[in-house]
């Protein structure tokens, strides 16, 4: 038999999905066994980048992708990027030195862009953390290319959001926002998170949408509960109120 006919003889076998490699083998990779698989993928791939930019410790801002350019609340995100950037420590780069309070975002529009955005006009590296959904999310283009990702799994994508997360800034937002700030609060009420500083930014905000001390009158969380977190009225404002609770600036970290 000479090689045309033993391709010809074998051809089912070849063309068989079992004869792929099972790294490049799509099917198997995207099925219901290898789930736990994918999500070692999506950490360990961020993880990888993030190490190779030196980023250290981020600050995590949050808020509504449906807050347009121009508004107050889009234009102070965007000044407290740049504010943190400069005096937090991401720019710090010489000798190999890890970048700290590096500005992460879920990587969309409105407030994830304005802060991403303040931060890339401050020379900084900023980090986009966006999300597979049914319609689309498009990356804001503020984000640093090199640390602009997408994950699947809204758990993996919570986690590298938190893990190394310095402090947390809320601007005005929606269920996203609501989910993602009462995650880290229960992480920090329950002590599965460091003591970190987190800001809310328009008070008035806040507490139209939450009523906290309702939620203290009825037993549901101590009054000491209150206490996790902090207000903010300006860009200054939210930078004051974090050094005040804990934050340290990359150049004070060891």
């Amino acid at each position: 038999m000479d090689e045309h006919d033993r391709e010809l003889a074998n051809a089912a076998q070849v063309a068989s999905p079992s004869y792929r490699l099972a790294a490049q083998d799509p099917d198997f990779l995207l099925g219901e066994s290898m789930r736990a698989v994918r999500f070692q993928l999506e950490f360990s791939k961020v993880e990888e980048a993030l190490k190779a930019w030196g980023v250290r410790s981020t600050i995590v801002v949050f808020g509504s992708a449906r807050v347009k350019e121009g508004s107050p609340w889009y234009e102070a995100a965007r000044l407290f990027g740049h504010i943190a950037s400069e005096r937090g420590g991401a720019i710090m780069a010489n000798a190999g030195k890890p970048r700290d309070n590096v500005i992460a975002t879920g990587g969309g529009p409105g407030i994830m862009e304005a802060a991403n955005r303040g931060a890339m006009e401050a020379g900084a590296p900023t980090v986009g953390f966006n999300i597979t959904l049914p319609h689309e999310q498009f990356p804001n283009p503020y984000s640093t290319p090199e640390l602009t990702f997408r994950f699947h799994y809204f758990a993996m994508r919570k986690m590298h959001l938190a893990m190394r997360a310095n402090a947390l800034v809320v601007f005005p937002g929606g269920f996203g926002t609501l989910d993602e700030l009462f995650e880290i609060l229960t992480l920090r009420q329950s002590g599965k998170a460091p003591p970190i500083p987190i800001v809310l930014f328009d008070e008035a905000y806040w507490r139209a949408v939450v009523n906290f001390q309702t939620l203290v009158e009825h037993g549901m969380v101590k009054a000491e509960d209150l206490d996790l977190f902090s207000f903010a009225e300006d860009a200054e404002g939210v930078w004051d109120r974090l050094l005040e609770h804990g934050l340290r600036p990359g150049e004070d970290i060891e």
